[in-house]
């Protein structure tokens, strides 16, 4: 499936358990030397899938450890090679000793990800399985955990692999119909052929909606703080990330450029970012810095648009439409005349900030009264809810069905392959150039192999790999 040759010659070894003391450590061999290796150090002919208590043994035969071997024979293995497992106790001491004398039996020390890669290579998992095993090890959380299992056990690919065959087989009619354009029935011109390309994107936007929740599990969001100056974007954001990130005075206009912060909520990560008040100035500095604030809001995957309880007042937004938002009403403390004892304002006024909302800025135009959250940093009232929400935004308690993990490139070959798609389908709906359609949907499944790897991109290959942990 990957194009790359499966035979290796060489024998690769690693510690498989992490850094630090524990009851067990493990050493993983993979490659054609891991019977010798097994015989050598355990003075014994192992049974395969049988796990042996024995001593390991250094070359003369004095005993290094006592613990468990494990022989699985190709192709029944991870690697889909023979794989020896050498289980013994978890002192960092004793894992080196160990390695030490598997590297001396004729094995080498195996680059990080090299096991991983030895089962892409040998077909054992296809190449969105092998990202999820690293993204499995480095989940922050227990939704990113569980989708990241999802795409391991192959359910990502399936989806991938069922999409194609849709593909393939649309494709296969388009060019059977062009091996026949001298006849009189135009093929092309069916009205089915445009109904199965309609299918075939609607399955792209299904899988688009459940990846781009699965790389914000896995990557968390850009959420942007807007509002007019001295709405308490800088004292929420000082909130948020538990430091005082940003400086906060009662002045207007004291934030002049973007702060950036990284903080983690329940595991997930997200990156957290202040900007400038937005309002009319002639100051060339904070001109300046309002210019970097609307870059900052359209580069967002969610903007929280922040508004004195005081005031009640808009910010002028001009804003990409589309771009989802949340109204935040700070300083709620400042409001106790008018809040109930939760914060919450009267439901009156919040459908007047909504109806303002949505005159303000199109995209606006689906938010609820839900989608209204009142906080006083000073007090801390309302911040679990505004965390919970930003959690929400994530796709954290979501149990959405089939949600598995994705990488941003992932989201992007899905794109690419949704254009094209969709560029058949216009084709075969208006008739200009049907017979191009073909062309489109091969460049869909282009887009689709470089998902799962079918390919020969040694580079691409070796950048995934690389950022795995040793051992692994």
């Amino acid at each position: 499936m990957s194009g790359l040759a499966s035979i290796t010659t060489d024998t690769i070894a690693a510690i498989a358990t992490g850094a630090g003391k524990a009851g067990i450590g493990v050493v993983r061999v993979s490659g054609p030397l891991a019977v010798d290796i097994a015989h050598a150090i355990t003075g014994e002919t192992l049974a395969v899938r049988h796990a042996h208590y024995l001593p390991f043994q250094k070359e003369d035969q004095q005993t290094l450890d006592v613990g468990i071997a494990l022989l699985f024979k190709a192709p029944h293995s991870y690697t889909g090679e023979d794989v020896l497992e050498l289980q013994g106790h978890g002192g960092s001491v004793v894992l080196d000793m160990l390695l030490s004398r598997v590297l001396e039996c004729g094995a080498r020390m195996a680059r990080p990800g090299e096991f991983t890669e030895r089962a892409f290579i040998n077909d054992k998992i296809d190449l969105a399985q092998a990202e999820a095993v690293s993204d499995l090890i480095d989940s922050s959380s227990v939704s990113a955990a569980q989708a990241a299992v999802r795409s391991m056990s192959g359910e990502f690919s399936k989806s991938i692999v069922a999409v194609q065959s849709e593909l393939t087989a649309l494709r296969a009619w388009l060019e059977a119909a062009l091996d026949f354009s001298e006849e009189e029935i135009d093929f092309l011109a069916d009205p089915q052929l445009a109904k199965r390309a309609e299918l075939i994107v609607e399955q792209f936007e299904l899988l688009l909606d459940r990846a781009s929740q699965g790389q914000r599990l896995r990557e968390g969001l850009t959420i942007v703080i807007a509002g007019m100056t001295n709405a308490g974007k800088s004292s929420l954001l000082n909130a948020l990330s538990g430091e005082d990130s940003a400086i906060v005075t009662d002045i207007e206009g004291t934030t002049r450029d973007v702060l950036h912060e990284q903080i983690t909520l329940d595991g997930v990560p997200m990156h957290i970012v202040d900007t400038a008040g937005l309002r009319d100035t002639q100051d060339a500095v904070e001109q300046e810095g309002i210019n970097r604030a609307r870059r900052a809001i359209d580069a967002a995957d969610h903007v929280l648009v922040l508004v004195d309880a005081e005031r009640l007042s808009l910010p002028s937004l001009d804003i990409a439409d589309g771009l989802p938002a949340t109204l935040v009403v700070s300083k709620i403390d400042l409001a106790r005349n008018e809040a109930d004892a939760d914060g919450n304002l009267p439901d009156e006024q919040v459908q007047q900030l909504l109806h303002d909302a949505q005159s303000a800025a199109k995209q606006f135009s689906d938010l609820s009264a839900e989608r209204v959250i009142s906080v006083s940093v000073k007090t801390g009232q309302g911040m679990d809810s505004l965390k919970q929400h930003l959690l929400s935004l994530v796709g954290h308690d979501a149990q959405v069905e089939g949600a598995f993990i994705a990488r941003r490139r992932h989201l992007d070959a899905l794109s690419k392959a949704k254009h094209a798609s969709l560029a058949a389908l216009d084709r075969l709906r208006t008739s200009d150039m049907p017979e191009l359609a073909a062309e489109e949907l091969r460049q869909a499944q282009l887009a689709l192999d470089s998902v799962t790897g079918r390919f020969d991109s040694e580079d691409l290959l070796g950048e995934i790999f690389g950022s795995f942990c040793i051992g692994k």
